[in-house]
């Protein structure tokens, strides 16, 4: 990039034009500009310096196979999940034959940036401020950095900048209205082997109204590291308050805190994620995080892959129309799933008496085989319709309250 310099500040003026800025570098901006790139289109990453997203790190098969992740980025493989009632009964869901993957999100997204470089993309540090566009239409991204400003032009641009998205509140109407969760958690140095209570190879889920009111709280293992968290939906709810209490309850009050990290989570997809003229979004800027579990890094690299396609027909066709297939194919492909997860959360995470009737009907060997199924694989599994009638009527008996918790 050529450099004026001015006075007070730097302005940093790249005179080419990109196929694609893809703003944000996490999972579904990198992917986005990965794919581009091994198109054989001119693209640029811009990212902020040093951002980390609170996250569990839990990435299920299928996106190990899409995405080809490496084994090694995985610092640990989770065998088992551990469900924590309010009245603190444990019900353990192993997962037969397989595993959840993993990672530290600091060096996961790191690695699919680069990953991204490899592949052609330039990268760039900076945060957006906004888009004008020329006589001739085409878009230039402006954007700050710890010396001054910039700007950057480009023929399309990628939002995948968070949810609380600077492109997607300029750019796509109705985006303002994203609602979202508040996550935080604290990053630990992991006990010791023979820890009381601690499991590095298991995942504890805690369904209880102190620690989260309307989401749930977790202790996820990273390896050397642990990932201790929480959500609400609930303005004013003590997310540090609950994840200390967490941590005194599990005796993981006297270990090592490497960091700590908050930032908010969508709740739902939005209903538009394009401008019908040169942008679209991805990821949490898009509000793809499913319901009832809050994963997000499947659905945010599903979704900067959905993207980069439409880009791509967008460019080679000049048809704007195209970037609104992002949203399409991902609603056709994940739309139920997120149908049936956000009715799951808005019932059963309603009050501690809903949540120990779900706690318990997860102890249901058809409910953990078809859960581990629909995770691992992300679809509905309709090849076992017994299960899925036997499970029906149990969770009816549950809803009408004729079996105990």
């Amino acid at each position: 990039m050529t450099t004026t310099n001015h006075t007070e500040t730097r302005i940093f003026t790249d005179t080419r034009i990109f196929d694609a800025v893809v703003v944000g570098g996490g999972p579904a901006g990198a992917t986005a500009a990965t794919d581009l790139a091994r198109l054989g289109r001119s693209v640029l990453l811009l990212d902020k310096a040093g951002r980390i997203k609170p996250c569990g790190g839990a990435i299920p098969p299928r996106l190990i196979r899409e995405f080809e992740i490496p084994d090694w980025l995985m610092v640990a493989k989770a065998r088992s999940a551990r469900m924590i009632s309010p009245a603190e009964r444990r019900v353990d869901m192993p997962i037969e034959g397989g595993f959840v993957g993993m990672v530290d999100r600091e060096v996961f997204d790191e690695w699919l940036r680069e990953r991204a470089a490899l592949a052609g993309a330039e990268r760039g540090t900076g945060t957006f401020t906004g888009i004008t566009r020329d006589g001739s239409g085409i878009a230039t991204v402006h954007y700050k950095t710890p010396t001054g400003t910039g700007t950057v032009r480009a023929r399309a641009v990628i939002g995948a900048d968070g949810a609380v998205s600077a492109v997607a509140r300029q750019e796509v109407p109705g985006s303002h209205r994203l609602q979202c969760v508040f996550a935080y958690h604290e990053i630990v140095r992991s006990p010791g082997a023979g820890a009381a209570g601690f499991d590095g190879s298991r995942c504890d889920v805690y369904y209880q109204g102190h620690l989260s009111p309307d989401f749930y709280a977790w202790i996820f293992p990273h390896g050397d590291t642990t990932s201790i968290g929480t959500g609400s939906a609930h303005k004013g709810f003590a997310l540090r308050q609950s994840v200390g209490a967490l941590r005194a309850a599990t005796g993981l009050d006297g270990v090592e805190t490497i960091r700590r990290e908050g930032a908010p989570i969508p709740l739902r997809p939005l209903k538009r994620w394009d401008n019908g003229r040169d942008v679209v979004l991805a990821g949490d800027a898009a509000g793809v995080v499913a319901p009832a579990s809050g994963e997000g890094i499947y659905y945010a690299m599903a979704g900067g892959r959905f993207a980069a396609e439409a880009v791509q027909t967008f460019l080679a066709t000049g048809d704007a129309k195209a970037l609104a297939t992002a949203r399409k194919r991902f609603m056709k492909a994940h739309g139920r799933v997120f149908w049936i997860l956000g009715m799951m959360q808005r019932f059963w995470y309603r009050n501690d008496k809903r949540r120990e009737r779900f706690v318990g009907i997860c102890r249901d060997p058809d409910v953990q085989k078809l859960t581990w199924d629909a995770y691992m694989n992300k679809e509905l599994v309709r090849a076992k319709p017994a299960a899925h009638v036997r499970i029906f009527f149990k969770d009816l008996a549950h809803l009408l309250g004729v079996v105990p918790p």
